[in-house]
């Protein structure tokens, strides 16, 4: 046991009480004599290189280059992402691509290169590989935007024995990207959004409490990073499930051409498959081929882009009726009520603690008919208890993940001793979407996946499955080394499958703390256990648009914080800023204060009520964007250069974001702040609650008082907002002289599968007047509202 284990230990019998933490170290000590037996110890390894180039075989969509210890298969996609795999490594099977491998480009030709080099040619995409093994990703006019030099593995030798690699080499991949390129992504980052230089591990780990932007990693991490560069942007992602290390080193520029030091990356992977693709374009093209390769994000329910508010300790359905009722009587919108753990039966899930919630169908019916529903907490992990329903049946099919001498392996969590399903089983995923039933019947309308990493509570070493725990992952088998990371996307997928099959009339609603690429096709994520603390509301910010550029567009946080009591400043501006996140939600630790906005006194009460009212009259807006997420990819909430990623201002701009293409939202993430700075992108922006107008590219000084944070429109822009009379009406922000706006809508049809229509808009100034027309020169059909017009 190291420094860290001992803080860990202390931490865990703090949080879980001295009995669990007694267990807890119980089940570390299991964890570590599983692996030590399974594992062999670590015998020699001898290093292996690509080599020289052979030959090359042309293929579809590109070709197979041999080298002397090795082969890279490169292949383009009819959309232009390019696929490249070393030893033989093909795109399937894969966890994060959404069905079938896409179509090759059947113009894709591969040709020798100058200085025994190939390159694969294509009208979108040049890949260029050097005679030993360096890959060059162009753009059609020839300018390199990424570089990886040659891989290096480290393959067991035979007198190594049986060691922890099991059959798999560790690797090492060396990248170079463009001196002033930036860096976003790996998932869900408290660090960022833009990366700097460190490392950043790909191991999804729940923190053992809640955690700040120094902390690293955490809950959902991905091997996908979106660099921006003036030469153009890209995103590359190494399909691979396995631990890992990233480490980014920004470049520099030098005084002359030939003096730039590029931005360097260097992937370490403890096993499994060198494969990788990169799609190149503008980010918005860049996320419409992400979402074309690893699917279309779920579109929420309409309810579920409202305010919902959730509580760790509710005591009971009464306390739930009143907290409604309060809300209610100071006319505050509310969509939905979250349950946590402690509504469970000695918190066994799909169970309901009957003495605190006698009735609980009963109490979701009259919530409904007041417009709020019921959301339930779903933990993978089962109390590993003969008679209770869901072990038994899990036992009785084989459905828990065992160990390497076929035992059922045992975890401690909330209920105690527990075992995990092994959601990598087909056979699984069916049997434990059904158990939603369960939840459906009990009255809830959504789920939230928590504890999902998988995570079992250990005084010392991970919080999690033994890393020699077998799993089926489709029929090929492996271990947790390769099953942990896809571990919560599995269970996703089990749950979205499940509720889609038990009421296939209506979208589900679920969202998760963990997951993997391709997370966005069964629902979205929140924030985990954010620390409460002007740290943690920066972190907020920071995961909402790391994971939007990863492909995941709706997620928010802990609004307040989780871990402890607010002051009244932050809470008001954590709750600000949550107005315009996709998922806005309070929620907190059991021990850590209430986070209804009348507990902070009239004035912040007052305040928040103004920030729902106004995320109330754009929820048409919301819907629109959510759409729009599920057609193209492009995320709610986008960083400020989405549409100007040459410009270098805005690509270090990390403290304001663009709500769709209509709004800039500028938060208060310090305190005492009354006035802040914004960096405006290129164009006329409108403040909002002012209706003064400022012109961009450059920064400004806007006012911010405790009752509002700036938000600004662009000039032109026509958004859909709900209007006095609750129907739906166009909001125009006056074009600027000479130029032309417009805006998409896309009305709200329900919260069923019907295909809605996308309907374009067009704005113009003639006559001192502000025209606004369909795109096809038809008459409006709504209601319009013009602002701006005085500025």
């Amino acid at each position: 046991m190291d420094g860290r284990d001992l803080v860990r230990s202390v931490r865990v019998v703090k949080a879980v009480g001295p009995a669990q933490g007694l267990r807890s170290v119980r089940a570390a000590w299991r964890r570590r004599r599983a692996d030590a037996r399974a594992f062999a110890r670590q015998g020699a390894e001898r290093a292996r290189v690509p080599g020289a180039a052979s030959g090359a075989e042309p293929q579809p969509g590109g070709g197979l280059i041999h080298f002397a210890r090795s082969s890279l298969r490169v292949r383009v996609a009819s959309g232009g992402a390019v696929f490249c795999g070393w030893d033989g490594a093909g795109p399937e099977p894969s966890y994060a691509l959404a069905g079938a491998c896409p179509e090759v480009d059947p113009r894709a030709v591969l040709e020798p290169d100058t200085e025994g080099g190939w390159r694969v040619v294509s009208e979108r995409v040049m890949v260029a590989v050097s005679r030993h093994g360096a890959v060059e990703v162009r753009t059609p006019g020839g300018v390199t935007l990424r570089r990886e030099l040659p891989p290096r593995w480290w393959d067991r030798t035979e007198q190594g024995g049986a060691a922890e690699g099991g059959g798999a080499s560790r690797w090492v991949q060396r990248s170079e990207v463009a001196a002033d390129a930036r860096v976003f992504g790996l998932g869900g980052r408290a660090h960022g959004p833009r990366l700097r230089d460190g490392t950043y591990r790909l191991w999804n780990t729940d923190p053992g409490g809640a955690f700040e932007p120094g902390d690293d990693p955490l809950s959902l991490t991905m091997p996908v990073q979106l660099v921006v560069a003036d030469a153009g942007t890209h995103l590359v992602f190494h399909d691979n499930s396995w631990d890992g290390r990233v480490t980014l080193r920004e470049g520099a520029e030098g005084a002359g051409s030939g003096h730039d030091r590029p931005g360097t990356c260097e992937l370490r992977m403890d096993g499994g498959p060198l494969r990788y693709w990169v799609l190149l374009g503008t980010p918005s093209r860049v996320l419409l081929g992400w979402t074309a390769l690893t699917g279309a994000p779920a579109l929420p329910p309409g309810w579920a882009l409202g305010y919902q508010h959730a509580r760790w300790g509710f005591g009971g359905q009464e306390e739930v009726r009143r907290v409604v009722a309060d809300y209610r009587r100071r006319e505050l919108p509310l969509s939905a009520v979250h349950l946590d753990i402690d509504h469970y039966d000695g918190h066994r899930v799909f169970t309901v603690d009957r003495e605190q919630y006698p009735d609980l169908p009963g109490l979701a019916r009259e919530l409904r008919a007041d417009g709020v529903r019921l959301v339930s907490i779903v933990d993978p992990a089962v109390k590993a208890q003969p008679g209770d329903a869901v072990y038994d049946g899990g036992a009785a099919g084989d459905a828990f993940v065992r160990d390497a001498r076929g035992q059922e392996v045992r975890g401690v969590v909330w209920a105690g001793e527990s075992v995990y399903p092994d959601f990598t089983d087909g056979r699984v995923r069916k049997w434990w979407g059904g158990l939603y039933a369960e939840r459906l019947e009990q009255g809830f309308a959504g789920v939230w996946h928590d504890m999902n990493e998988p995570v079992s509570f250990a005084a010392f070493g991970e919080p999690t499955l033994p890393r020699s725990a077998r799993h089926a992952l489709e029929g090929r088998g492996g271990d947790h080394r390769e099953a942990h990371n896809v571990y919560a996307l599995a269970m996703a997928q089990a749950g979205y499958e499940g509720l889609c099959e038990l009421r296939p009339e209506e979208r589900p609603f679920l969202f998760s703390r963990s997951g993997w690429a391709g997370l966005q096709r069964y629902g979205g994520s929140w924030s985990g256990d954010v620390a409460t603390g002007w740290p943690g509301l920066r972190a907020s910010l920071s995961l909402v648009l790391g994971l939007g550029l990863c492909g995941v567009p709706y997620s928010g946080p802990d609004v307040g914080g989780f871990s402890a009591e607010p002051s009244r400043e932050l809470y008001l501006r954590w709750f600000q800023l949550g107005a315009y996140l996709p998922l806005f939600r309070t929620h907190s630790a059991i021990r850590a204060g209430r986070r209804e906005p009348w507990e902070f006194g009239d004035e912040v009460l007052e305040h928040a009520r103004t920030a729902l009212r106004e995320r109330a009259r754009l929820l048409p807006y919301f819907h629109t964007l959510g759409q729009l997420a599920r057609l193209t990819g492009a995320p709610y909430v986008r960083p400020v250069w989405w549409h100007a990623p040459r410009d270098r201002e805005l690509r270090d701009c990390e403290d304001a974001f663009l709500l769709g293409d209509a709004l800039l939202v500028a938060p208060v993430l310090e305190g005492g702040v009354t006035r802040r700075a914004v960096r405006l992108p290129r164009g006329r922006w409108y403040d909002t609650a002012t209706g003064r107008a400022y012109d961009g590219p450059g920064q400004v000084v806007v006012d911010a008082p405790l009752s509002r944070i700036p938000v600004l429109a662009r000039a032109g822009a026509v958004l859909p907002v709900t209007g006095a009379d609750g129907a739906p009406e166009l909001e125009v922000w006056a074009p600027a002289a000479g130029r032309r706006g417009g805006g998409v809508v896309v009305p709200d049809t329900g919260d069923g599968w019907r295909r809605p229509e996308v309907e374009r808009f067009a704005s113009r100034l003639e006559g001192g007047a502000v025209v606004v027309e369909r795109q096809d020169g038809g008459a409006a059909g709504y209601p319009v509202r013009v602002r701006g017009l005085d500025a």
